[in-house]
């Protein structure tokens, strides 16, 4: 026991390692633009004050929609999916799966639920030991039941699900934009300084380049594929490598000529021998500052566009590889109502609050509308004829509960349910023409 929780212990310390690394690079960038760039190397008032003022409102939104994404409880199944406890009991006393599918088929029935297993069974979580809601998944990392769970992130060291997702799309969207203006800013000083450094020494300076932008693409790829430990400590390693190449390629530029520090060859332009930037260790932060938000531009990139479109789709990630199986069988885009309503679904109906990682997305994480709804005649019929025997106040109530019914009712129900109504549209069909008849003879 006692070293099972030592390594849970360890487990969850090294699990921050990728929060403290993005953290850590947070705050370096943000010494390096403010201090290094905008205090020590720009001579302008007025364009510090543009910079300063554009960096630290995407600098705020940045880190207040990580602080959210990470800080964010999980949201998990009410009480309402348990289990109760004699059907329980039964439950864990049973060994065959067919009577086991039937205690749970009986809990389900005043359950507002849609989707279940590939073989058509309830979906129940053993670990757990609750009846999964639609679109929930069990995540191994954190050891709960997910509601919308999306995936779990190492960055974030959280699982983003339907509590944090809206934060988790703004977080990777004002990174984009902090990326982008630091690459965009800096890309000037960047291009001075390493004009000049190759004009002044072309062939004594390092050949370290190439080294360089292979480390580059290769921690690219890493922030783009895989989410384990040892993909965390490659990151860290090829970091610290590119770190070192480029601080032995600026010091050995700087010491190759020390007496011409400020002495530029005749052909280069007069605005950039007026702009030159001073030949300080502010060299190391512009050039490795324009490096790395590219780096991070590129990655963020790939993974922003992507969720911007599951939001778009209405899907998760874990649906976008496994489709969502309804009684009618799996459909990738079962949960989509359109474009608009699955961006709303998400962000809310108030656009003023879609910038803001305030939470305002709809519904509660246990029922969604579907819109098959009204493409499948049993559903809209169980809707409309409820079992007498069950008061509505039995079924949870939910926001979306206009759009929702119940796919997993009784099947035999159901086709009874739908003989009634074609029986009673026979007698009505009837009694018209009847009426029709006497009123022609009289």
């Amino acid at each position: 026991m006692a070293p099972t929780h030592v390594l849970r212990c360890c487990q969850r310390g090294l699990a921050w390692i990728p929060v403290i690394f993005i953290a850590l690079v947070a705050c370096w960038s943000y010494y390096a633009y403010v201090v290094e760039l905008c205090i020590f190397t720009i001579t302008s008032i007025g364009e510090q004050i543009v910079y300063l003022t554009f960096f630290h409102l995407f600098f705020i939104m940045f880190v207040w929609s990580y602080w959210k994404t990470i800080f964010t409880k999980p949201a998990n199944p009410s009480k309402e999916f348990c289990l109760p406890k004699a059907e329980k009991e039964r439950y864990e006393k049973e060994e065959r799966p067919e009577s086991q599918q039937e205690i749970l088929w009986r809990a389900a029935t005043s359950l507002p639920l849609y989707t279940r297993t590939g073989a058509g069974a309830i979906r129940y979580c053993d670990r757990c030991q609750v009846i999964k809601p639609d679109r929930c998944h069990h995540c191994s990392a954190c050891d709960m039941c997910v509601l919308k769970m999306d995936h779990h992130c190492p960055w974030v060291n959280n699982c983003v699900g339907f509590s944090n997702y809206k934060f988790f799309i703004l977080f990777l969207a004002y990174s984009l934009l902090y990326c982008l203006f630091i690459a965009g800013s800096v890309l000037q000083y960047f291009i001075k300084f390493w004009t000049l450094c190759r004009r002044k020494s072309a062939e004594n300076c390092p050949k370290v380049t190439p080294a360089i932008l292979r480390s580059l693409l290769l921690l690219q790829s890493l922030t783009v594929v895989g989410h384990d430990f040892i993909m965390i400590c490659m990151l860290c390693h090829m970091s610290l490598f590119i770190s070192f190449h480029l601080f032995f390629f600026l010091k050995q530029s700087s010491n190759q000529c020390p007496e011409d520090k400020y002495i530029i060859n005749s052909s280069l332009s007069p605005l950039l021998f007026q702009n030159e930037l001073p030949d300080t260790h502010a060299k190391f932060h512009v050039l490795f500052l324009f490096f790395v938000a590219g780096m991070f531009c590129i990655s963020i990139l790939s993974l922003f566009s992507y969720h911007l479109w599951l939001v778009g789709k209405n899907r998760s990630t874990i649906e976008a590889f496994r489709a969502p199986v309804f009684r009618t069988g799996s459909d990738k885009n079962g949960f989509s109502l359109g474009f608009r309503k699955n961006i709303a679904q998400v962000f809310g109906d108030q656009k003023k609050y879609w910038l803001l990682p305030v939470f305002t997305s709809q519904g509660d994480g246990l029922t969604f509308p579907t819109r098959l709804v009204n493409a499948d005649v049993e559903q809209a019929t169980v809707n409309l004829h409820p079992e007498p025997n069950k008061s509505t106040a039995e079924v949870p109530a939910s926001p979306l509960s206009d759009s929702q019914n119940r796919l997993l009712s009784n099947d035999q129900h159901a086709k009874n349910m739908v003989d009634h109504v074609a029986n009673n549209t026979l007698k009505s069909a009837e009694s018209e023409t009847t009426t029709f008849s006497m009123e022609s003879e009289s």
